[in-house]
């Protein structure tokens, strides 16, 4: 009988591959514009997690302590993040003593030629590191693995963030964590026992102009290929982020609306 060739299994696409892409696209940005209907929301668990902190502690799903938690992602190549520190470090001002706060390193949301994608942990710690100390990050931050397991869970968005009880139960989720009327109101009835007024943030618009005016120093700070992807993936944030630069005298997250106005 004639040899016959063994057959083989197809090759799976490996997600974390997938996870650490090199270039901003387009179909990056409409993943970035929605969550998937598996994405846990209010009123469901969050995965199973443990994962290091900068500061030589854990962070784990199922020690999250006694107080709510308020899980922000985040990457230093996102402007949207950039926008958020302020926030952030206000909301942990008010609510540090009620409330436990961490950050999240992910994937760099605009990788470039200087500051690129990080492949391995020792990389993804360090890029961490280089987020806390940017914006001076006064809590805990914790660094997802280089796959992103942990992120890609919770379907990965570049700078959202979520409200869980001590229970690990969803509460609140935000699209964006410079919102922070939607975190400020929902911290606020968490705190006070009551459930939050609303179970998701959406708020869109607003949160993106507010971040427009960060993609220039992103793009001094990544490198010059973050521009010129954001062109290619999104043309009006990119010429948005453009005209931004007529307004140095204004701070960046005034910029964005300035350049609406202008083109208006």
């Amino acid at each position: 009988m004639p040899h016959l060739p063994r057959a083989t299994a197809p090759t799976r696409p490996d997600p974390g591959a997938a996870y650490r892409f090199d270039r901003f696209t387009v179909r990056l940005l409409v993943d970035d514009l929605t969550f998937g209907r598996d994405a846990p929301g209010a009123g469901d668990p969050v995965p199973a997690f443990d994962l290091p902190t900068l500061d030589g502690g854990r962070f784990r799903s199922g020690d999250l302590g006694p107080r709510p938690v308020l899980l922000v992602f985040g990457s230093r190549t996102c402007p949207v993040t950039e926008s958020a520190g302020p926030v952030l470090r206000r909301l942990h001002d008010e609510y540090a003593d009620r409330v436990r706060f961490v950050l999240v390193n992910t994937r760099e949301a605009h990788p470039g030629d200087v500051f690129g994608q990080p492949r391995t942990a020792g990389e993804k710690r360090a890029h961490a590191e280089e987020l806390r100390d940017r914006h001076g990050v006064p809590f805990e931050v914790a660094v997802d693995d280089v796959d992103g397991r942990l992120h890609r869970a919770m379907s990965p968005k570049p700078n959202s963030a979520y409200l869980i009880d001590p229970g690990g139960v969803v509460r609140h989720r935000t699209h964006w964590a410079n919102d922070e009327r939607g975190l400020r109101s929902a911290l606020a009835a968490v705190v006070a026992g009551r459930t939050p007024p609303r179970p998701h943030s959406r708020r869109m618009a607003g949160p993106l102009l507010r971040a427009v005016g960060h993609l220039l120093g992103v793009t001094a700070f990544a490198g010059r290929t973050v521009e010129r992807d954001v062109w290619r993936a999104a043309p009006p944030l990119a010429l948005l982020g453009r005209l931004s630069r007529l307004f140095p005298c204004l701070p960046p997250d005034r910029r964005g609306p300035a350049a609406v106005a202008l083109l208006g």
